[in-house]
């Protein structure tokens, strides 16, 4: 499968995929303040900048956050205006399906919100990244499970115009090895081509053994990123809450 390419010179729907997905498929979950879109906060962490953020695009963050609060900038790599504390800054990648065999997984279970506490369970168990009560919600989730136990799971996140990406893949450590993270993101893709469209991905630029398991499946390495966080500045006079933890990407 040929990956779809921009017009030179003209930015990818990739290079801002949060804020492609909150103007275009995932419209109808963005909240916005000005310039400055994002999910709300029980769906998913990611938060939309322009391309070109001046100072109202902050003054418009840190009013929609709340002062103090720590927000998720995925991707940026500018300066933060003054008073605002880097809270997280880790190198990631993303990866765009380039030929993945792509087929329906039979074990399979298409997951909904009922499964939600066993899926948060699963999660906080494996840690593949953020998944809130309504991340449900955002695309289709599809679980294996073993004696009625969900034991790994694995679905769809942002979705900017003719892409859509694979997330919260995890298998519950004792059943590693079995190869069911390799069919649910197959089965997870093969959703997603039946669309027209194309599977894409993010992970750690250190995790090199989910690196290879994704290029070992067609994924190619289509730019660096990063997973940054903030904190937005507490006005003057008033003292830094308790810092809250911001989940990495």
């Amino acid at each position: 499968m040929s990956v779809p390419q921009a017009r030179e010179g003209a930015r990818h729907v990739l290079d801002n995929p949060a804020r492609a997905s909150l103007t275009g498929p995932h419209a109808l979950f963005a909240e916005r303040r000005g310039r400055i879109l994002r999910y709300p906060v029980d769906v998913s962490p990611w938060l939309a900048l322009p391309d070109d953020p001046g100072a109202d695009d902050w003054a418009d963050l840190a009013a929609l956050a709340g002062p103090g609060a720590e927000v998720p900038l995925p991707g940026y790599r500018g300066e933060l205006p003054a008073g605002w504390e880097l809270t997280m800054n880790i190198a990631g990648v993303q990866l765009v399906d380039e030929g993945m065999d792509a087929v329906p997984e039979p074990a399979a279970v298409r997951l909904g919100p009922a499964d939600v506490p066993e899926i948060l369970d699963l999660i906080e168990r494996t840690r593949p990244g953020p998944f809130l009560p309504r991340t449900i919600e955002l695309g289709t989730y599809l679980g294996i499970r073993r004696d009625g136990r969900l034991i790994a799971m694995a679905g769809e996140r942002l979705h900017p115009p003719g892409w859509t990406e694979v997330s919260a893949v995890c298998t519950d450590p004792a059943f590693r090895g079995e190869g069911l993270a390799t069919r649910l993101i197959r089965a997870v893709a093969y959703g997603i081509r039946e669309r027209g469209e194309t599977p894409f991905l993010h992970t750690g630029a250190e995790n090199s053994t989910a690196i290879r398991l994704y290029e070992s499946l067609g994924f190619r390495l289509r730019r660096r990123t990063a997973f940054v966080a903030a904190r937005v500045p507490e006005p003057l006079g008033q003292s830094s809450a308790e810092p809250a933890g911001v989940p990495a990407l």
